[in-house]
């Protein structure tokens, strides 16, 4: 059997491990598998599986498994096909993390129950990978879109520049070149001095 696959039946029904991952759903902050969803995984009721945790309370703390909200189970109801057929369900669902789904793997105690929940956590491993990888993205292009805030600052500085070369100026254009500034003599004109 490969890594990248769950045997589910006896009759060698094999579900790639993209399926595992997409029941995991993020809610309050954790990534978590329904009790459906893993009940299924785990080729048992959902009703199977809610009694052993039960019997088994004091091995599902907070973080291992929690009981959703109305709201939560509408919201994931409404964005989750596969789970439609909850929308109608009195109960409120539980929602297992990793360690809650490895110790439900503990409290079922069965052979395919145990092979189910090493791909279990494996798909929560590469979620987690995943996460992280976008993460390093995520601030490795905060970093380059700082780095190009100071360029666009220097580009638009250079465009004004441009702009105020091509303006055309105001001024009074001087000519090129030598001038001189002295009084221009009258030759051959007689001044008062010369009348004398």
């Amino acid at each position: 059997m490969s890594v990248k696959e769950i045997r589910m039946t006896d009759k060698n029904l094999l579900i790639p491990v993209e399926r595992v991952e997409k029941t995991i759903l993020l809610v309050r902050g954790q990534k978590i598998i329904p009790d459906a969803d893993l009940a299924k995984l785990y080729g048992v009721t959902t009703k199977r599986l809610n009694q052993q945790v039960k019997r088994n309370s004091d091995r599902f703390p907070e973080d291992f498994m929690f009981r959703l909200t109305q709201e939560e189970k509408d919201e994931v109801v409404a964005n989750c096909n596969h789970l439609s057929r909850l929308r109608f369900s009195p109960a409120l669902p539980h929602a297992f993390t990793e360690h809650g789904a490895i110790m439900a793997a503990s409290v079922l105690n069965t052979s395919r129950a145990i092979e189910a929940s090493l791909f279990v956590v494996r798909a929560f491993v590469r979620l987690r990978q995943i996460l992280a990888t976008n993460k390093e993205l995520a601030r490795k292009l905060f970093e380059l879109e700082e780095h190009l805030k100071d360029h666009d600052q220097q580009i638009q500085a250079i465009f004004e520049a441009i702009r105020q070369l091509m303006a055309p100026t105001d001024k009074k254009v001087r000519k090129i070149g030598f001038t001189v500034k002295e009084k221009q003599k009258a030759y051959g004109k007689r001044t008062k001095k010369s009348k004398k």
